[in-house]
């Protein structure tokens, strides 16, 4: 029993010791209340830095955005412009303007007035609309000055769509110029000798000749071509075929017109042509108790180019029917001339040109007029010419020295 008594005391005296220390260690380990003020303090230094790192990384999250945002609204902006661009620059490429113009001065002979006469100013405008599909028209300015009582005119010379129906075939639709004759198609000033153009492509022909309706061509053959069209007509009660050109303007349209033509180019420098043009009746049913005037003229052409050497030539007819054109002298009108031409420089070419015409030949009367003609062109570029001629007439009072300027693009 004693021992036990005793152990245990011995048990309890180490056993305090042990207890004193670890109370003596816990006490030690419990933080102070400034160890914990600091603690937090330092714990919400950190939660604001991470705060801040945080909010830094919205901003910059932000600012990531509205620049990518600003990015693809500038791409947007630059592929809209660049397909804007892309669109005019392919309206330009299928869009052609040109022109062409002439200037003229006429020192006349037999008591008639000199004149200066800014005689044409033509301004053209083309577009394709696709490989098939193309427009053209000109508009065209006589005589410098327009309105009443002022000698000249503003036109539309053409204005039609031509649509390529087949390979080597095409339709013409609106306001073209008929197939007929040397100029009448291809007028430009630096492509012909001459200040003035010639007459029997003036009065017989009656250029430039523009006409409403359809017209076929296309090619035959190599070198062959053809051309074929129904379209509005001339109307003239005095039979004066320059005089009756309707130029569309509220064209009476009570009979039509039917142009033909076959064309030759199969040789390199030549050119050969004949046109039909039938008309049913020239008075257009509008002179009361009057026949039908039906009109026919049949014209036929040369042109040949041989290095320097030039040729042209042409005929041309009408014959009208009916009393009244018989009557007048009018129900036949002619013309023809030859006209060989040199190019003594490429810049500097001569010519002459004989030609008769007679717009009366139905008549007893000698009405017929004969003119000969001289002089050069000189293009100071290929597009610019500058022109001078003598012109004598027999029969007729045209006896003149001209100038002329004359230009295209």
């Amino acid at each position: 029993m004693r021992k036990s008594v005793l152990g245990a005391a011995v048990a309890a005296a180490l056993a305090f010791p042990a207890a004193q220390a670890v109370e003596q260690q816990a006490a030690a380990a419990e933080p102070t209340m400034a160890e914990v003020l600091r603690l937090l303090k330092e714990q919400q230094t950190e939660i604001e830095a991470l705060k801040a790192r945080l909010s830094e990384t919205d901003t910059r999250v932000e600012q990531t955005a509205t620049a990518v945002e600003a990015t693809a609204s500038a791409v947007e902006s630059a592929s809209q412009r660049s397909d804007t661009y892309a669109q005019v620059a392919d309206w330009a490429e299928r869009t052609q303007i040109g022109g062409y113009g002439e200037i003229h001065y006429n020192n006349k002979e037999n008591g008639n007035t000199d004149q200066i006469d800014a005689h044409r100013f033509v301004m053209y405008l083309a577009h394709d609309f696709n490989d098939r599909v193309r427009f053209f028209s000109e508009v065209e300015l006589e005589h410098s000055l327009a309105g009443d009582d002022k000698p000249g005119a503003v036109e539309l010379e053409q204005a039609y769509i031509e649509w390529d129906y087949a390979d080597h075939h095409s339709a013409r639709f609106g306001l073209f110029l008929v197939p007929v004759g040397i100029l009448n198609e291809t007028h430009e000033p630096d492509t012909f000798y001459g200040v003035e153009r010639n007459n029997v492509e003036s009065r017989i022909i009656p250029s430039t000749w523009g006409e409403s309706g359809v017209m076929l061509g296309g090619e035959i053959a190599p070198g062959l071509s053809y051309d074929f069209g129904v379209h509005s007509g001339l109307e003239t009660d005095a039979f004066d075929v320059r005089g009756g050109r309707q130029k569309s303007a509220e064209a009476v349209a009570e009979e039509f017109a039917y142009t033909g033509r076959l064309k030759y180019t199969g040789i390199a420098g030549l050119e050969l042509a004949a046109t039909i043009n039938y008309q049913e009746d020239l008075l257009q049913g509008l002179v009361a108790g009057a026949d039908e005037a039906s009109g026919l003229l049949y014209e036929t052409h040369a042109a040949y180019q041989a290095g320097p050497f030039g040729l042209r030539a042409l005929y041309a007819q009408w014959d009208i029917d009916g009393d009244q054109a018989q009557a007048a002298g009018r129900d036949e009108q002619k013309g023809w001339y030859v006209e060989p031409s040199w190019r003594l420089t490429p810049k500097l070419g001569i010519f002459t040109r004989f030609s008769e015409w007679d717009t009366q030949a139905g008549d007893s009367v000698d009405t017929e007029v004969e003119q000969f003609d001289v002089g050069f062109n000189y293009w100071l570029v290929e597009n610019v010419v500058l022109k001078a001629d003598w012109s004598d007439q027999q029969n007729g009072d045209g006896d003149s020295f001209n100038l002329g300027l004359g230009w295209s693009f």
